[in-house]
């Protein structure tokens, strides 16, 4: 059974998969949304790889340098063993703005002996749809397209190109490297290079870990790491967040629920900055919030679920025929037909977070201007829109509801404008967007409870139940104690919960019925067993899920309720940051500061001591 195995690296720019045998099996250049380079995750024959194989091969251990996105594996052979070093570079510059190139840079570290190995190195341009050419040069090996969608690609070594490209058996006597990059490199590149954008890179990383701030938890480990996933999903030239790295990775296999995540979901990047903000990193937040601006400029104009990472508005949904798929899942989908969906619950959390922004952070009057008109644009639509039925949370294609979850944000919409206008002090607001407030939570009560079920449902009128409703304590609409609360989590429990896990939903969709779990969900019902009071079962849960990350401590956003493998695009921002806010719920005893200490390390026989 093939799992989720894989590493991911990034600087912010773009990301790469990295197999648990070191492979590079998903590289998009120069940016996140980019056409692929390397896309064997999605077609093993065309897709496009770099990998290597050493000659008597003992055994193989993958892991991150602690507090940092380097990866390292290891490899054992019968005579040798060395390290191949993985990493984007990403510091930034003395005088301000950030270092983080299209470049991957791969360093071999030999520890002892001189390993045999042979490299495959086989890009393949636009998702592996354009014919490849790679040639040599003198300092380089260039790949290139030549079917009219132009595409290039530079590898620099110390290695023997011919042999490397001709997947020739060599002996590494001494410290190799490949750096490939979009770009044809202007300074000389070699070992020293190497090891400096290598030692840039770990500080900026550990220093970046230094800055978080978190409740000591057992699982410190899990949260800090869970952090970093969500900051090398952050678009550095806008602030964006994307919910994933990846495309068309299945949520089940063989169900066509395969998507292209590498956008920003306003609902997902939302959570996404309340996290980071909590944790200490405001000027992720800040960031976040100019994107906002950036992308609702005019008022009155409707805002999407989802835009590009630039900020781009039309998101259409091809297939790429010509790949096979993960494990043959297909279609394989670039671009998301949900851009143009009407989902009526993003108006909440969005709120929400303007609301926390607001109140946390010193602005200037212009973002306070700027902020207050998306505030009353928001809440104009949401007065205007909050009956009509929409496609819900879960993005269904061909359905539109009623329902419960979407009123509850749109409860919460008119609840945080309330807040904004007062804390601004535009009080001549707070009674009428309060009156709408009342109106949709009267609504909620009256037609959102099964009276069937004993349990607040999926849409007005079915005995549907859906894990969204869990959401109800934390966003304010019930209390914990609330006997309708209760109820709802326990007959969420009773119906959508396996082997420890938890579906969204389990009635028809437009694929069927949803076979696998939904890692964010279990995290929303762990949460909400605890508040309820059933603090054991809701700890022994957690553990159990935790168990199901990769050997990286990485989550999808799906696992299989039999097998546990991981599912779905990878690593998944809403999976990580649930694990933290599940954590830090369950466990937490009191604020503590990442030490910053000092750490000795050595490269290329020398010591650095970097100060976090």
């Amino acid at each position: 059974m093939e799992n989720l195995d894989y590493g991911i690296i990034g600087n912010c720019s773009t990301a790469a998969l990295i197999s648990k045998e070191g492979a590079i099996v998903w590289l998009c250049l120069p940016h996140f949304d980019s056409p692929s380079m390397f896309a064997s995750i999605l077609d093993p024959k065309i897709g496009g790889s770099f990998e290597l194989t050493p000659q008597n091969l003992v055994s193989i251990n993958q892991k991150y340098i602690p507090n940092t996105n380097i990866l390292i594996t290891n490899f054992v052979t019968e005579t040798a063993v060395f390290d191949l070093i993985d990493f984007m570079p990403r510091y930034t510059y003395d005088e301000g703005g950030y270092h983080c190139p299209p470049d991957l840079i791969r360093f071999i570290r030999i520890r002892s002996g001189s390993p045999v190995i042979r490299f495959k190195y086989n890009p393949a341009m636009n998702y592996g749809a354009s014919k490849t050419i790679t040639r040599i040069h003198d300092s380089y090996a260039k790949s290139f397209s030549t079917d009219g969608i132009y595409e290039s690609l530079y590898l620099y070594t110390n290695l023997d190109l011919k042999k490397v490209l001709a997947t020739e058996p060599i002996t590494l006597t001494e410290d190799s490297y490949f750096l490939l990059s979009y770009n044809e490199k202007l300074p000389n590149i070699n070992l020293d290079f190497i090891n400096l954008e290598y030692q840039l890179t770990r500080a900026y990383w550990m220093k970046w870990a230094a800055r978080s701030t978190y409740p000591q938890t057992p699982y410190n480990k899990e949260v800090i790491r869970s952090l970093l996933v969500l900051k090398l999903l952050t678009f550095q030239p806008t602030g964006a967040i994307l919910a994933a790295a990846t495309t068309s990775l299945p949520e089940s296999i063989g169900s066509q629920r395969n998507w292209d995540y590498r956008f920003c979901w306003i609902r997902d990047a939302s959570m996404t900055i309340s996290v980071l903000a909590r944790m200490g990193h405001m000027n992720a937040a800040r960031r976040f919030m100019h994107f906002i601006l950036n992308i609702i400029p005019f008022k009155d104009e409707k805002i999407q679920i989802m835009y590009g990472i630039r900020g781009e508005k039309n998101l259409t949904e091809y297939i790429l025929n010509h790949l096979s798929g993960y494990q043959g899942c297909v279609p394989v989908r670039i671009g998301n037909a949900a851009y143009n969906q009407k989902q009526n619950d993003i108006y909440g959390v969005l709120l929400d977070v303007i609301n926390i922004f607001l109140r946390t952070f010193p602005c200037d009057s212009q973002t306070k201007e700027s902020l207050w008109t998306v505030v009353r644009s928001l809440a104009k639509t949401v007065t205007s829109s909050w009956s009509e039925p929409d496609r819900g949370i879960w993005e269904y294609r061909s359905q539109i509801h009623h329902f419960t979850f979407s009123k509850l944000l749109c409860w919460m919409a008119m609840d945080r404008a309330s807040s904004i206008a007062s804390f601004l002090g535009k009080h001549n607001y707070i009674q009428l967007w309060n009156n709408t407030r009342e109106q949709i939570r009267k609504e909620i009560l009256e037609k959102g409870w099964s009276e069937q079920m004993r349990s607040f449902s999926q849409f007005y009128g079915s005995n549907y139940v859906d894990a969204a409703n869990l959401l109800m304590e934390p966003y304010g609409f019930l209390s914990a104690d609330d006997p309708r609360y209760i109820s709802t989590v326990k007959k969420t429990e009773e119906r959508l919960c396996k082997n420890g896990f938890m579906y969204r939903y389990r009635n028809d969709d437009d694929f069927g019925k949803p076979e696998s779990s939904f890692t964010l969900c279990s995290f929303w019902m762990i949460a909400a067993l605890f508040k309820i009071g059933e603090k054991e079962k809701a700890r022994a849960m957690f553990d159990n899920l935790l168990s199901r990350s990769n050997h990286l401590g990485l989550f999808s956003e799906d696992i299989d309720f039999t097998t546990g493998r991981l599912l779905g695009n990878f690593p998944q921002a809403y999976s990580h940051l649930a694990l933290i806010d599940t954590a830090i719920l369950l466990y937490a005893k009191e604020p503590v500061t990442i030490p910053k200490t000092s750490d000795v390390m050595t490269f290329n026989n020398e010591q650095v001591t970097i100060n976090g």
